[in-house]
């Protein structure tokens, strides 16, 4: 698979992803203290799969700069969704909204850097 296929498949993995984190940050802004683990655990897995190829593609094949930037977003998005898990979810503690919309602001921006530096139009 060619640097500009992965990139575009990680844009789309990571868009799943970002559905499914707007559906649980619906469900926190709800009321609701923490998502079902199953939304949780399929959200870090589309978000991983998607940031593994960001990174294989950058760092193997070589990216534009635009993508070299989502991708270290990306990795502080993981980290805070990974505190998200570890330190509220896997506790039972009510997640922290602040700390829910940060992650959803950085992996958001990464996402449109990502997919303006893989040479796509922004759809809207």
């Amino acid at each position: 698979m060619d640097s500009a296929t992965m990139l575009v498949t990680a844009t789309y993995l990571l868009a799943a992803a970002g559905v499914g984190g707007i559906i649980m940050a619906t469900m926190r802004f709800s009321g609701v203290p923490r998502p079902p683990l199953v939304f949780a655990m399929g959200h870090g897995l589309l978000a991983s799969a998607g940031l593994t190829l960001v990174v294989y593609a950058t760092l193997v094949a070589g990216a534009a700069p635009l993508v070299q930037i989502a991708a270290v977003l990306l990795m502080g998005a993981a980290l805070g969704g990974a505190a998200l898990n570890l330190l509220y979810h896997a506790k039972g503690l009510a997640l922290p909204i602040p700390f829910v919309l940060g992650h959803g602001l950085v992996a958001a921006t990464a996402l449109v850097l990502l997919w303006m530096g893989a040479g796509r139009p922004i759809p809207f």
